[in-house]
């Protein structure tokens, strides 16, 4: 008989999942721990519920913390809050000093390698992102930085992208190219694969943006999604404040998206739902942490690592966990279906509560992959298809996973529920992470097509 997390008390697992959300709507998401210690959440900063292993069995207590995950080296989680969160308060200044110079930095994209302390001589305004390019908070920003770019990189601002990755594919620099090319970023773009940069600016988001003026100081910050004209507002200040000549440049006057006026946060039963992981590092990291729950929802997963299991879907599903059924191979940072099959007999379900669902998938191998997707027990509705949904002339919808990126599965006007299933038959087929969104209209459009608005 298939285990249950919540056979033994549900309401601490819910109590848990619904502190979490609450603290992380005051934060922004893509939280993150020094990349030398182990990750610890902002989210659940203040909280003090009773330790997740004790809610356990005892055979998954003790592997809480099992010696090949204690010994493996920590990297940093996400812990997103509900998407479409408000963002962490800013204000200017922030900080005083010099900004730190750019650390151990990697390949160079769209730029000839220079160093803060260069442009810091050419009299320029300096905005530092830090990103990551499947997570999907970090996408969102892309529209906005792109318009700044066009707006005032030759009117002195220098943008620079760090790009230091979540997963371990997206060290790979053709990864990080191929990212770049297809969201159409013209600005520079630095690898930041050794966390060095991230770790000189005591970095804990994705995305957090640095902004620093012609003297070398930080003078603003800001972590998360939204707030766009507020930080446009203080890029043009910097730029007037150093001697550059803005007049009849319009100011951004867009915040950004909006959250769907029926989103209820009063209980984790129907909040949005939060960032899934698939990866047993990131699981165990839930755990050890004592006031996440896991994102896995069968015990059999934490009994041994890098094996094949065969898991049976309960059926009963409860928002913020993923559940499993076939035979399934949970790797450090995804997990593997581990057989070929024929009928898309093996799936991954997930009960969500949002207005869009993405996920981070991959071909293992490099070998395309197609990947079914349904919504209810049906396939996804032309209204509620994502921009990756295709569908057969059967009606079927499908996603063609042919790189390892972010893909975007559902979107749709409202806020609501659903019953939603991945299945693959190939071996091959790889999943690292859901996300989910909460803004009106569903995912925004992060295409080059779709602009940010500039004020005219």
């Amino acid at each position: 008989m298939t285990r249950r997390w919540f056979s033994r008390n549900p309401s601490y697992w819910l109590t848990g999942v619904f502190l979490a959300i609450v603290f992380a709507a005051a934060a922004c998401s893509g939280t993150v721990s020094d990349n030398s210690t182990e990750p610890v959440s902002e989210a659940s900063a203040g909280t003090s519920p009773q330790p997740a292993a004790t809610l356990l069995p005892p055979q998954i207590a003790a592997s809480a913390s099992p010696t090949t995950v204690a010994t493996a080296e920590p990297e940093p989680t996400s812990t997103a809050a509900p998407t479409g969160a408000p963002p962490l308060p800013t204000a200017a200044p922030v900080k005083t000093g010099d900004a730190p110079e750019l650390e151990d930095t990697g390949n160079w994209i769209n730029s000839e390698p220079f160093t803060l302390a260069e442009q810091r001589e050419r009299g320029d305004v300096v905005l530092i992102d830090f990103w990551t390019y499947t997570c999907v908070n970090c996408i969102r920003t892309l529209p906005f930085l792109r318009e700044w770019h066009s707006k005032y990189a030759d009117r002195g601002l220098v943008i620079l992208g760090v790009h230091t990755p979540e997963f371990e594919f997206e060290k790979i620099l053709e990864n990080v190219q191929d990212a770049v090319a297809e969201f159409d970023l013209e600005y520079a773009v630095v690898q930041d694969n050794d966390f060095g940069t991230w770790n000189a600016f005591s970095n804990r988001f994705w995305p957090a943006k640095y902004l620093i003026d012609v003297q070398g100081d930080i003078r603003y910050e800001h972590f998360g999604e939204g707030g766009y004209d507020e930080t446009e507002s203080q890029i043009r200040e910097l730029l007037v404040e150093a001697g550059h000549d803005i007049s009849g440049i319009p100011a951004g006057t867009d915040p950004g998206p909006q959250v769907d006026s029926s989103v209820d946060r009063s209980s984790a039963v129907t909040s949005p739902t939060r960032e899934l992981y698939a990866g047993y590092k990131r699981n165990i990291g839930a755990l050890r942490s004592q006031n996440t729950p896991p994102y896995v929802h069968h015990v059999e997963y934490f009994e041994e690592f890098d094996v094949d299991t065969q898991y049976s879907d309960p059926g009963e599903h409860d928002n913020h966990f993923m559940y499993l059924e076939g035979l399934w191979r949970n790797e450090a940072e995804n997990l593997l279906h581990a057989r070929e099959t024929s009928e898309y007999d093996d799936y991954i379900a997930v009960k969500f509560y949002g207005a869009s669902v993405n996920a981070v998938m991959a071909p293992i191998k490099g070998t395309p992959l197609r990947v079914k997707v349904t919504v209810d027990g049906g396939p996804v509705g032309l209204d509620q298809a994502g921009a990756d949904i295709v569908h057969d002339p059967d009606g079927s919808s499908f996603v063609e996973v042919d790189s390892s990126r972010m893909y975007f599965i559902i979107s749709q006007e409202r806020f609501s529920s659903g019953e939603l299933q991945l299945s693959s038959n190939s071996p091959e087929f790889a999943l690292f992470a859901f996300t989910f969104g909460a803004y009106e209209g569903g995912e925004p459009d992060v295409s080059s097509n779709g602009s940010a608005d500039d004020g005219s």
